[in-house]
């Protein structure tokens, strides 16, 4: 997992319309589009895109997508403001998603010649197409006792032993505060007064705040620590690790189009949107990596036997809470203040 992804804010109501197929073919076919570029997050997440959606819409299309990685923020940025966009389709978390907005750096997209697939209400913002779910959740080692929720995971009376927390408040600070007794339906707008509190009381009990998604699973495994909140994808079905999305802070990635992209490459690029849409092509994906696109009938296409392993499963999806990037982005200088002067105390 990088860090450079995941989000759901507003939602755009898809346009009914003709098969994708259809739609996209005529006019790339016209403008003599041959292979475009898109900046994705890379790692197996990359791989997961080229197996579930470029396969199919090169298949259908004829059109080669060329790869490229790592996606963010400041890419979209620097592209854009040089007036040298080189691919129709970048990477972006929603906060990030917002941030652009904001600064006038993306499109809209052309949800009438997406024309999606029957998928989560978030995932269809205007500005960006919310293709891949992921969680950040609670996981301990084997044969500890279970915490339940966020006031057990740091309760370290009942649930003796260290923890690794991630040293990035978006992922944190949201499980400080429930614990601190916010309900999960209550917990945007975050309250930082409580959950920096929160955390301040319980930092002894704390041994790493860890900067890369690897790191959780390893110090389970290692035995350094004892308890870790992680990103879902790394920490479930791992053997010799226990993981739940209870009270987990789901979070989605989108794809959204450059200010200035090239018309036509954008145009073919709403074809390879499409597939991300098809139930069918995100079981492929998830085959690759544990995390699922917005389908709302990818349940019965995924290994049954690991269901548990999935952020958006009917069980799953339930229990957790969706990360608000609207309010990341629009407190990200105060969060950012209040976080560094939180670090200074430990």
């Amino acid at each position: 997992m990088k860090l450079t992804r995941r989000h759901a804010l507003g939602a755009a109501t898809a346009l009914a319309g003709t098969v994708a197929l259809g739609r996209f073919s005529r006019p790339v076919q016209a403008a003599g589009v041959t292979e475009f570029h898109m900046i994705e997050a890379g790692g197996a997440s990359g791989d997961s895109i080229e197996a579930g959606y470029i396969a199919p819409f090169t298949k259908k299309s004829g059109i080669k997508v060329i790869r490229e990685s790592p996606s963010g923020f400041g890419k979209l940025r620097a592209m854009v403001e040089a007036k040298a966009v080189t691919a129709p389709l970048i990477e972006l978390g929603s906060a990030e998603l917002e941030q652009g907005l904001a600064l006038d750096l993306v499109e809209k997209l052309d949800w009438a010649a997406i024309n999606p697939d029957p998928i989560y209400p978030e995932a269809q913002h205007e500005y960006g197409f919310g293709y891949q779910y992921y969680s950040t959740i609670m996981a301990w080692r084997e044969g500890l006792p279970s915490p339940t929720n966020w006031v057990e995971f740091f309760d370290a009376g009942k649930f003796p032993g260290k923890r690794a927390l991630p040293d990035y408040p978006s992922f944190v600070l949201p499980m400080a505060a429930m614990a601190a007794g916010v309900a999960p339906e209550n917990l945007y707008p975050l309250d930082l007064d409580k959950a920096l509190g929160f955390l301040d009381s319980v930092k002894d009990h704390i041994s790493v705040w860890w900067q890369a998604g690897a790191q959780p699973p390893q110090l389970l495994k290692d035995q350094e620590v004892d308890y870790a909140i992680a990103w879902s994808g790394r920490v479930a079905g791992q053997p010799g690790i226990v993981s739940s999305f209870a009270q987990g802070q789901l979070d989605l990635a989108f794809f959204s189009v450059p200010k200035g992209a090239n018309p036509d490459e954008k145009a073919a690029a709403m074809g390879l949107l499409h597939e991300m849409s098809v139930a069918a092509n995100q079981a492929v994906a998830a085959g690759v990596i544990s995390y699922t696109g917005p389908s709302t009938t990818l349940d019965a296409l995924l290994p049954q036997d690991r269901l548990g392993e999935y952020p958006t499963t009917e069980e799953n999806r339930k229990q957790q809470v969706l990360l608000n990037g609207r309010w990341w982005y629009e407190n990200a200088e105060l969060v950012e203040q209040r976080w560094q002067e939180f670090k200074l105390s430990l």
